[in-house]
């Protein structure tokens, strides 16, 4: 039996992916180990809560004895590995916590990896989920490669960089069976209210102004994230090991035509008059680092492995307002800080 150690797996991407595999591998156990920061909302995962293959664990990866504990105890035969801090803004303000999750936690992962994996690297599987942030910025042409040279320019996309050296480094020393994907900006439901989408959505329904850094003309590739999590287990079971495979959504937008298409999408299911929500709109001072464009080249893993995005950013962006829409309770929840509680409810005992 595999016991996948899927890390982070209360946050956004995490919590899609772990749904998935305990949905469609019902011979796995799934194991999933989160801190519960902000970001981490058990309520994501009330649908497989309760399933026979489905354990939850509260450990920080920066603990190494505890990570330790957990794979001896469960008998850890794979990793994929999530859990990061990944906000850009929390990151110019405190990047020192980004390295401890994002450096240390990930160097205690592939310790434990290599220490209870020594005798068959080869039946286990490393799995690090990365961003293409870690590539730095385009200009107005061109597409990053997985061979494209390393150029973080935030606190957030240095440490994941780190991370990303240390995987590979992992394998070509020891051989440690690895696998890594760097993924363009996704999108969807469960999606934590400050990064773009969520905010605005949630801003247009509060009526709260909506900020957009600078004139807002950064472009960013947009992933549906139940597209990564496909492409996600293709990697994982049919990736060849020590390599990198690019994830892209092929769906730039510039933020600012992005926050029109949220407008007017929300103006039409709240029933209100055309460019009401544009109104909101609000001009602030720029990122500090603002990276001006990223877009992804997936053709590998398309060739490779038969994926391609399958939700255009039109189909996307309708099914996550309506989702939004849908759970207004969640929202709630979120924004006013009651999901917290879950874990007390369900998981003090």
């Amino acid at each position: 039996m595999k016991r996948i150690l899927v890390t982070g797996g209360a946050g956004f991407i995490g919590s899609h992916l772990v749904k998935f595999l305990v949905r469609k591998y019902p011979e796995y156990r799934i194991i999933n180990l989160d801190k519960l920061t902000y970001a981490g909302n058990l309520s994501n995962l009330k649908e497989v809560e309760n399933a026979p293959n489905y354990q939850f664990i509260r450990r920080d990866i920066t603990n190494l004895q505890e990570l330790r504990k957990v794979f001896e105890e469960i008998k850890i035969t794979d990793v994929i590995h999530l859990a990061a801090e990944s906000h850009v803004d929390r990151s110019i303000e405190d990047p020192t916590s980004f390295v401890l999750t994002n450096v240390l936690g990930t160097t205690n992962l592939l310790i434990c990896a290599r220490e209870f994996w020594k005798n068959n690297f080869q039946e286990h599987i490393f799995y690090h989920v990365s961003t293409d942030e870690v590539y730095g910025s385009l200009g107005a042409e061109g597409l990053f490669k997985e061979e494209t040279a390393y150029d973080p320019r935030s606190p957030y996309s240095a440490s994941k960089a780190s991370s990303d050296h240390l995987v590979r480094a992992f394998h070509h020393t020891y051989g440690l069976n690895t696998v890594l994907s760097n993924c363009s900006n996704n999108y969807g439901p469960n999606q934590f209210p400050e990064k773009l989408i969520p905010l605005v959505i949630n801003n247009i329904l509060v009526n709260r102004s909506l900020p957009v850094y600078g004139e807002g003309l950064n472009v960013r590739d947009w992933l549906w994230v139940e597209d990564h999590i496909k492409a996600i287990d293709l990697i994982f079971h049919k990736g060849r090991s020590g390599e990198t495979y690019n994830i892209g959504g092929n769906a730039e937008m510039r933020n600012i035509d992005l926050v029109h298409l949220i407008c007017d999408l929300m103006d039409k299911k709240l029933n209100r008059d055309p460019l009401s929500s544009r109104k909101l709109i609000t001009y602030v001072k720029d990122r500090l680092g603002h990276d001006l464009r990223y877009a992804i080249d997936f053709s590998k893993l398309q060739n490779e492995l038969f994926w391609s995005p399958s939700v255009s950013i039109e189909e996307g962006m309708q099914l996550t307002i309506d989702w939004y829409l849908d759970h207004n309770d969640w929202l709630r929840d979120v924004t006013s800080g009651e999901y917290m509680k879950y874990y007390q409810k369900h998981y003090s005992n």
